[in-house]
């Protein structure tokens, strides 16, 4: 049984040494299929929400006032995720933030990647994705999921988004069918294309007169400089001889 986790978390700013974790989101995933069971919780960070982080994620102090503490909530978390593979796009920073605050805990809790194997799904794109745009919200259009419904970032919402996009990237083979009125193909979960529909077929667009005659004069010219046959003449004289 292949159980992943898939993670994101929500901080007050971006350094884990001076900020808090505020939200952590998973979902599960067995054998490549959800099940529906998923782990969030927000968190009190007793300190400001940065105003860079609040335009990320929305989450003021207000809201979050009422919330537990880390150490509240730390048993559970650690129970959901326990030795799962956990999958978390740009895995540096969730882990540095959640070791960073089980180090803060008086119990001196081991680093997260002691409870589960860590994999970083931005690693594995850019890897696949050489010298393209490897962001979250870019593979999800690039592999076709949905993320409408997002207006700020959620850790569980970028969770479901993440196992989603993740799935779709390492599902192997998928097929393109491509609509008349659509731009783009859309990947479907197959292991094969679609053969049942009629193929069509590819018109022949022949060269005109006009055409043949510049495209000789240009031969003509290269072959006077070159003092030589040119290789469309070459090839042309032998399909004739055969």
């Amino acid at each position: 049984m292949s159980r992943l986790i898939f993670l994101d978390t929500e901080t007050t700013g971006l350094k884990p040494q001076e900020n808090r974790l505020i939200e952590i989101g998973c979902v599960e995933v067995i054998d490549r299929e959800s099940t529906g069971q998923h782990y969030h919780t927000y968190l009190n960070p007793k300190q400001p929400v940065s105003a860079g982080a609040f335009s990320v994620h929305g989450l003021s102090n207000e809201f979050l006032n009422d919330k537990p503490l880390f150490h509240d909530v730390v048993h559970d978390f650690l129970a959901f995720i326990q030795s799962a593979e956990v999958i978390i796009h740009n895995a540096p920073f969730d882990t540095g933030f959640i070791n960073m605050e089980l180090k803060r805990l008086e119990k001196n809790h081991k680093t997260l990647e002691k409870y589960c194997t860590i994999t970083d799904s931005l690693a594995e794109a850019r890897k696949k994705h050489r010298g393209q745009k490897n962001t979250l919200d870019a593979l999800c259009d690039r592999y076709h999921v949905n993320r409408n419904e997002r207006t700020f970032h959620g850790a569980l919402l970028d969770a479901q988004l993440l196992s989603d996009m993740y799935l779709n990237m390492t599902g192997g083979q998928v097929s393109f069918i491509l609509d008349e009125a659509q731009e783009e193909p859309v990947f479907t979960q197959k292991n094969c294309f679609n053969t049942s529909e009629k193929r069509q077929v590819t018109p022949v667009l022949y060269a005109k007169e006009t055409e043949l005659e510049q495209h000789q004069a240009m031969l003509s010219r290269i072959e006077t400089r070159s003092g030589k046959p040119s290789l469309w003449t070459t090839l042309h004289n032998t399909q004739d001889t055969q």
